[in-house]
């Protein structure tokens, strides 16, 4: 436990710790990655900064500007800051009022020989805003595969029951029939959008680059007197080194933030879809068909022995929502942007950019979780289905009748009276839907009653749910799992902290 002050409390000391008397966003206390969280961590971030000014260095010194082996070396042992450096840059910061300056003290400090060349010719938003993409894509890196182990995870539960009827829903109320797997693949298809969103978001990211103040490299143009293919090379060999294929030919003081709602657009939406998956199973958990995972010594309710409470899938809807709404902070800080920057965009993009991606995880977790413990009752999904089977069939039985010869609209009539009454029964008198015993009651339809049994078969209601369970599976999802098929052999079912 990390003591950060004591205080007087009802007269006693009390020891206040960073874990226990400090607030922490929930997404990084119980719900988050380690490895996304240390993605957006204090650590990561300026190491990043120092990887950049090391690249920088290294590139001007390539270049033919007098930066000294022995500044590079000292860099690149300092690259990764220590946390008595995290103490020296506060102190200078609080001083200062500037980020960035402040780090570029703290790393001259341990890198002296480079103290001089640190930053030579940047902005604030060369280190600020590369370092925002690198994480940006490496965010990316991280959430995408585990969408697609969901993705395949959902694709072998709807193969597994792909052939087990039941009832569909439309409007809320019962409807033709479908079978367990096609509706999975109902969510399958959305998330397939988007795995295609964000890979393409991942695919379009580029750096900012070396740019200077304005955008205009003004700065770099002077300390090359005046080559510029010098510096058009500069700004090829930081990208080069940053790990990306090209940088942007065009920029302000910051990247546009257009891009920001570029990747808030295509997280938001992966949101949307996890509270509509989430509210599916919710739904189905009402209906005893189909549950989330239960644990031994799981507790539904503190008063309610007896409950099993659909939490996971309730706690994905709330972070769905939450992330969904996000995206809507990148698009009015990029319409707010003044001329070449406003730094009205720092405060809200150090909340909501984190927010976003831990969210994602966060819900990927528990995706992750969910899809890998399924428990379906098919005795309770096929009892619903004998509920209502009698009314769906209804059009197969007059067909059957016309085919004995019987008349088309008398046996209309027929089971319009007969399909009443069971209804009256179910509704008035909280019975049985009994309509196919009225009918083997009823002399009309003495000509079918061989036939009842075969007409209500419920595999016969699915159209061709199996068959479109196959080919979508094997075609379109088997394509798009392609490029992840190392990561998918390795996947494990995810742990939840809480």
């Amino acid at each position: 436990m990390s003591i950060i002050n004591e205080t007087v409390r009802d007269g006693a000391i009390v020891k206040m710790s960073a874990s226990n008397d400090i607030y922490q966003t929930p997404l990084n206390s119980r719900y988050a990655s380690t490895e996304m969280k240390y993605l957006f961590s204090p650590r990561k971030r300026f190491s990043t900064w120092r990887s950049l000014w090391l690249w920088l260095a290294q590139s001007e010194k390539e270049l033919g500007l007098p930066i000294s082996d022995e500044a590079i070396e000292q860099m690149k042992a300092h690259v990764i800051i220590q946390d008595p450096e995290f103490e020296v840059a506060a102190e200078e910061e609080k001083r200062r009022r500037h980020d960035v300056m402040a780090h570029v003290h703290a790393f001259g400090q341990v890198a002296p020989a480079a103290a001089g060349i640190i930053h030579w010719g940047a902005t604030s938003c060369y280190c600020t805003d590369n370092a925002d993409l690198i994480i940006l894509r490496e965010g990316l890196d991280i959430l995408i595969p585990k969408l697609a182990v969901v993705i395949d995870k959902l694709t072998n539960f709807a193969r597994e029951y792909k052939d087990l009827p039941c009832l569909g829903f439309t409007h809320g109320q019962p409807a033709q029939l479908v079978t367990v797997g096609k509706r999975a693949c109902l969510w399958i298809q959305d998330l397939l959008m988007d795995l295609r969103n964000l890979e393409r978001a991942r695919n379009d990211l580029r750096f900012r680059g070396v740019k200077g103040t304005t955008g205009t490299q003004a700065s770099f143009l002077q300390i090359f007197k005046g080559n510029h293919d010098k510096v058009e090379r500069l700004d090829e060999l930081v990208t080069e080194k940053a790990g990306f294929e090209s940088a942007f030919t065009i920029s302000s003081q910051t990247y546009s933030r257009k891009i920001d709602v570029d990747v808030g657009n295509a997280l938001g939406s992966f949101g949307a879809t996890c509270e509509r998956i989430g509210i599916d199973i919710r739904h189905l958990a009402m209906l005893k068909e189909l549950e989330e995972p239960f644990e031994k010594d799981q507790i539904g309710s503190s008063a309610m022995a007896y409950k099993r409470n659909p939490m996971r899938s309730e706690r994905l809807c709330a972070l769905g929502r939450h992330l969904q709404n996000l995206p809507k902070d990148a698009i009015d800080t990029y319409s707010a942007q003044w001329f070449e920057r406003s730094l009205d965009d720092s405060a809200i993009r150090r909340i909501s950019l984190p927010e976003m991606y831990l969210s994602a995880d966060a819900c990927l977790i528990l995706l992750n979780n969910v899809t890998s413990g399924f428990v379906v009752y098919p005795q309770v999904i096929k009892r619903r289905v004998n509920d209502e089977l009698p009314f769906m069939a209804t059009e197969n039985i007059i067909m059957a009748c016309v085919a004995k010869g019987l008349s088309r609209q008398d046996a209309h009539e027929e089971i319009r009276v007969l399909s009443h009454q069971a209804a009256d029964n179910v509704k008035k008198q909280g019975g049985n839907n009994d309509l196919i015993e009225r009918i083997r009651r009823t002399k009309f339809f003495e000509p079918i009653i061989g036939e009842l049994d075969a007409l209500l078969e419920p595999s016969t209601f699915v159209g061709r749910a199996p068959q479109q369970v196959e080919k979508f599976t094997s075609t379109e999802v088997r394509d798009a799992l392609k490029p992840y098929k190392e990561y998918l052999s390795k996947a494990e079912v995810a742990d939840l902290h809480v």
